[in-house]
């Protein structure tokens, strides 16, 4: 059994979108749902973890909070002038910085609370006081730009984390895999021009950010090749994307030799997912996870933390959570009710071999 540290904090579940109809401001013709909460509701988070003490997962791990990030440490990566404005729209009422990421009074102190809950948990890892770590985050990181907050993200998680241990342990090569259904746009526009932090990005394509595809950009200056967009076509399902990860995620991470991998777990590739058209499982996230277990116990003893992004459908996201905690820590406790189902529902053998055609074409593209 592993020394898993799995790292949230109540707080962060009271973070407040404002009234939405999905990712849409309740205004002019919008009629206000029931509920009137939009897609990022605490529910999915929240029942991760209750999910994890039901189970008595939490007797397996280590369940903890932790302090806030300072502003010292946000300036790694926010300009001041972002964190003062954040800071006193925050005091104020509530605002927004940039496009689909709005928040209400308090949210900075709740943003920052969830970039420390991300610090600490790679932070645990670089220093050996855990095998690996899963950081529930919520507002989410990985679209949030250095001056701009955008789509549900309000502060760059994963990069302030990064930065951190970086100043503090002096670690030299980090890799960051960013699975979450969506593009991780924040995340790639922080490092496109430096070698230290490989950027991936296995996402849906023209998604969100809208239109957007991105396997041309590989990175500018510095960081010209440093940076691997993989677009997944609408409908992708489990072969695909464990096929994805053979054939283009692990050779870049093998290429590039990090010394600590970073996984952006947004689990909104699932089936039933409400903002995306992917055909993902439990069992999905449970093969992708040991995958990178493994690959990260070849490169770089096993130095793997895990920061939560998206994923909205409240019901099928807490089995997608527990399967990635179970195989972290070699426990399995929780059999997914809805696997078969969705099993089921995966594409049809000749779909399955137009995805992997996708994606040896991506192989192709960057051996050119």
């Amino acid at each position: 059994m592993n020394n898993t540290h799995f790292y949230t904090d109540e707080k962060t579940f009271w973070h407040c979108t404002g009234v939405q109809a999905l990712f849409m401001p309740v205004e002019g013709w919008v009629e206000p749902p029931a509920g009137s909460y939009g897609a990022d509701t605490p529910g999915s988070k929240r029942r991760i973890v209750n999910l994890i003490r039901a189970s008595g997962m939490d007797q397996k791990i280590h369940v903890t909070s932790a302090e806030q990030a300072t502003r010292e440490e946000l300036l790694r990566i926010h300009p001041a002038s972002y964190i003062d404005k954040f800071k006193s729209l925050s005091d104020e009422n509530g605002g927004e910085l940039g496009t689909f990421a709005p928040f209400s009074k308090g949210g900075y102190e709740i943003a920052t609370l969830s970039a420390g809950l991300a610090m600490a948990a790679l932070d645990a890892v670089v220093k050996g006081e855990a095998d690996n770590a899963y950081a529930l985050c919520r507002p989410a990181g990985h679209h949030c730009l250095a001056g701009e907050s955008m789509g549900f993200c309000l502060l760059a998680n994963i990069p302030i984390a990064i930065e951190a241990v970086k100043a503090k342990y002096g670690v030299e090569r980090v890799a960051v895999l960013d699975w979450d259904v969506h593009h991780g746009n924040g995340t790639q526009s922080i490092y496109y021009e430096r070698n230290d932090v490989l950027t991936i990005s296995i996402h849906q394509d023209r998604c969100f950010p809208p239109g957007y595809s991105g396997f041309e950009d590989r990175g500018a200056g510095a960081g010209e090749g440093f940076n691997l967009n993989i677009p997944l076509p609408a409908g992708s399902g489990h072969k695909c994307y464990l096929y994805a990860v053979e054939r283009l995620v692990i050779p870049a991470l093998e290429q590039f030799k990090p010394e600590l991998i970073v996984l952006a777990s947004g689990l909104d590739a699932n089936a039933v997912d409400p903002l995306a058209r992917q055909l993902l499982h439990s069992d999905s996230y449970r093969e992708m996870t040991s995958m990178v277990m493994d690959t990260a116990g070849r490169l770089c003893h096993g130095n793997l933390a895990i920061v939560h992004e998206g994923g909205y459908a409240e019901a099928y996201v807490p089995f997608c959570g527990q399967a990635i905690v179970e195989t972290l820590s070699g426990e399995k406790i929780v059999d997914d009710p809805d696997l078969e189902f969705f099993d089921l529902q995966q594409p049809c053998e000749r779909m399955v071999n137009v995805q992997k055609q996708w994606v040896d074409d991506m192989v192709k593209g960057l051996a050119k």
